[in-house]
């Protein structure tokens, strides 16, 4: 075994799809493609003072969960032409895709895994003792669930994904790196069989392009492209296209908007906004909200971060007030549209950190306030804004358990309680983790 080579036994999965083992000197090494329990003999890849990277040469022991992949491209990324495996074992050390990180792993593990991530989360970084981390609500569908998936183009136009990191030796730069894929199991089954009839000319001055479904199988395409020029193309089906340049939309085809629907009410989501991307589990999200929130007409609800309205729209009638900030222009326009219906509703359009300083002074009557902030989670100024504005609760909808853990470590210090953690797997198949807590004051 040559220096770079070892045996490790692995003993968790980590936040970002890796397990985790433990070298000989005692640093912490983390693999791909493995699971908690196995022995395997690894070659690194990367190594820092306190741990390292490694890929899976052989598994030496495999798990008793272990299972076979859906997805043929879950392993290894399929090879250009004419290219043939350079590695011993079937390129289980390459990451193919990206976008899956379990599905060797039995759904009912993936929720399990992804409740100890979140806590393990929260006692590291957070610092938070016994945190009330509820199990994990699994998604209706753990498989064709997203309504929105983004490809890039191959050189001859074919729609792929970026093949990270490929085999060695093969540096090819961004568009290199796209591979065409022949089968992906997580978008809506109307985008699955849209996908294999997309076709476009080689070398398209395209950055990405798009695919979101909404009510009644409506579909819309979204070009985005670094130049102002609108990109030529033909396409028989009677499906929306937009082209972005710099956030402007301009249609192509059909609507600048799609409709998507939540517990019966419709959504106005044009080409530019963000909408989560599993539908079913954004209804579970606001049931919950719905459940966890006391609501009251004599309070003020502060929904941060509102994006198009999704929880706004919830919550109108059952609070004096309710005040929404976003800044994101379409999304702005969207939530207006949305929301139209209801009197007791304001919006501000520009960033928490700037807002809410100023906002705070104005509020007299009690405040409840959903947050539901980008990865990077709660900006430092606006969450010291959130502590002078002192809310009773606080339901705090996150994407990333580390700037999570970060934040709720603030707000305890701050003289709130957290209530409970509860995860939803708005994402099956990836290491990706979705929760909602509750902190009362």
């Amino acid at each position: 075994m040559s220096s770079s080579q070892h045996e490790v036994n692995l003993e968790k999965l980590t936040y970002g799809g890796e397990a985790m083992g433990r070298l000989q000197d005692g640093r912490a090494v983390f693999v791909p493609f493995g699971l908690p329990g196995e022995t395997v003999r690894i070659q690194l890849t990367q190594e820092k003072q306190n741990f390292a990277r490694g890929e899976i040469l052989e598994i030496l022991k495999p798990s008793s969960d272990r299972i076979e992949p859906k997805c043929k491209h879950f392993y290894r990324p399929p090879l250009p032409e004419g290219r043939v495996p350079t590695q011993s074992v079937e390129g289980l050390g390459v990451r193919a895709c990206g976008g899956c990180h379990y599905q060797n792993l039995p759904y009912e593990k993936q929720l399990t895994a992804k409740a100890d991530i979140l806590r393990d989360q929260l006692q590291r970084i957070g610092k938070i003792e016994n945190p009330p981390v509820q199990p994990t609500i699994p998604s209706p569908e753990q498989w064709n669930y997203r309504n929105h998936v983004q490809f890039h183009l191959t050189d001859d136009g074919k729609v792929g994904y970026v093949f990270s990191p490929l085999p060695k030796g093969e540096g090819l730069g961004v568009r290199g790196n796209v591979r065409a894929i022949e089968e992906c199991h997580l978008p809506e089954p109307t985008i699955d069989a849209f996908r294999n009839d997309l076709q476009f000319e080689s070398r398209m001055n395209l950055e990405r392009v798009s695919l979101r479904s909404g009510a009644d199988d409506d579909l819309m395409l979204i070009l985005e492209s670094e130049t102002e020029e609108t990109p030529e193309l033909e396409i028989e089906a009677d499906i929306s296209i937009v082209h972005i340049y710099e956030d402007h939309p301009v249609v192509i085809a059909g609507s600048d908007s799609l409709t998507i629907q939540v517990l019966g009410k419709d959504f106005h989501v044009s080409a530019p906004s963000f909408f989560q991307v599993n539908t079913k589990m954004a209804e579970k999200m606001v049931q919950h909200l719905l459940t966890n929130l006391p609501t009251s007409q004599s309070a003020n609800l502060l929904d941060i971060y509102c994006g198009v309205g999704l929880f706004s729209k919830f919550f109108a009638d059952k609070y004096a007030k309710v005040i929404g900030i976003e800044s994101a222009p379409s999304s702005c326009e969207d939530f207006a549209i949305n929301l139209d219906e209801f009197d007791n509703v304001e919006l501000y359009e520009g960033t928490a950190e700037e807002i809410l300083p100023a906002l705070a002074p104005q509020l007299t009557q009690p405040t409840h306030m959903i947050v539901d902030p980008p990865r990077a989670g709660i900006d430092k100024f606006a969450l010291d804004a959130i502590l002078q504005i002192n809310p009773q609760i606080i339901a705090y909808v996150s994407c990333d358990p580390s700037t999570l853990a970060r934040d709720a470590a603030r707000l305890i210090k701050g003289g709130y309680t957290l209530q409970h953690v509860t995860p939803f797997d708005l994402f099956p198949q990836t290491y990706h983790i979705e929760s909602i807590s509750i902190f009362t004051r």
